[in-house]
């Protein structure tokens, strides 16, 4: 284990992609994709948090564009990605099919698999799958469906720290139904007013982004309170966590790890982060011993914190002639 020290580097500058398209995916799915950088690069895919956050820009910035082939994608349901908000055959599994099947449309042998927050779940249960296909792993923000997790966010963690935001957060809810938020939420995320929809979905993603940096961020709170990210963001994530994740048993991707721990792996996680607590990192790395982990120590979950962008662009640079 290793704590990050300043001075702290930026992301590269922006790019722009130069493909876009849409993949039929099945089961009514089109997913949005994008590929930047250099075509004739190491190619990397982008697998972003939520469930249901989708792509955003920046995302493409954590790679050297000269250097490495930088695939992002909306995963079913999110971003650009149509239907808008769909519940209906999404799954972890059927993304993790998804994952592969743009591989294969790409033309993509291996890629490096960069992942944070769920997009640390989604890129292990990826690996766990497909093994062969993955040449390293670049995790952020651990977060595996162990039942601590979610109890943790949801429930018993956040909350010690948070207390005004997680009351912001349960006011949604009649009295009686504060016991159990997640399946509440739901009903509500899943209603047919659109209006019960909305006002439900904008409370679900306050709360979120209201405890993701180290320090409050008004303009990441104002996005996420935006109808066109809250709503799928909220239904799907809300969706997965009622579902637990759609494993068969709680430790499932923990013990997945044994399938992937013979490859490289970097996993950066702010001391800070009280959505998924560095406990989350720690437990991965022992399960990963050959893993290098990074701990910042000025830093929350957000991606954007200048120590953890710091990591995950010295990780990405690490490995890029590998």
């Amino acid at each position: 284990m290793r704590i990050a020290e300043p001075p702290y580097r930026p992301l590269y500058p922006a790019i722009s992609p130069f493909d876009t398209g849409m993949l039929d995916v099945g089961d009514g799915h089109r997913i949005y994709y994008e590929q930047s950088g250099n075509p004739d690069g190491k190619p990397v895919v982008f697998l972003h948090g939520g469930p249901g956050g989708g792509t955003e820009p920046k995302h493409r910035r954590y790679f050297d564009p000269q250097r490495y082939r930088i695939v992002l994608f909306d995963q079913r349901g999110c971003g650009r990605s149509l239907p808008h908000a769909e519940l209906a055959h999404n799954t972890t599994w059927d993304l993790v099919d998804d994952i592969d099947r743009l591989r294969t449309h790409l033309g993509i042998d291996r890629w490096q698999v960069f992942g944070g927050s769920w997009g640390s779940t989604l890129a292990v249960a990826y690996g766990s799958r497909h093994p062969d296909r993955v040449t390293e792993f670049v995790l952020r923000g651990i977060f595996l469906f162990l039942p601590d997790e979610v109890d943790w966010f949801y429930r018993s963690g956040t909350a010690l720290i948070f207390p005004e935001a997680y009351e912001a957060f349960l006011a949604h809810l009649p009295p009686d139904e504060r016991d159990d938020p997640i399946a509440n939420y739901y009903r509500r995320l899943t209603a047919d007013d659109p209006e019960v929809r909305r006002r439900a979905a904008e409370a679900w993603s306050t709360w979120e982004c209201s405890v993701a940096t180290l320090r409050p961020d008004p303009n990441l709170v104002a996005y996420c309170r935006d109808p066109s990210f809250s709503l799928a963001f909220s239904r799907i994530e809300c969706h997965y966590f009622v579902n637990d994740g759609f494993l068969q048993r709680p430790t499932e991707l923990l013990d997945a790890v044994e399938r992937i721990r013979h490859l490289p792996c970097t996993i950066v996680h702010g001391r800070y982060d009280v959505i998924c607590p560095v406990r989350n990192a720690h437990r991965l790395h022992r399960a990963w011993p050959d893993s290098d982990l990074v701990i910042v120590p000025d830093a929350g979950h957000s991606a954007s914190e200048p120590g953890i962008v710091s990591e995950l662009v010295a990780a990405t640079d690490a490995y890029a002639n590998g």
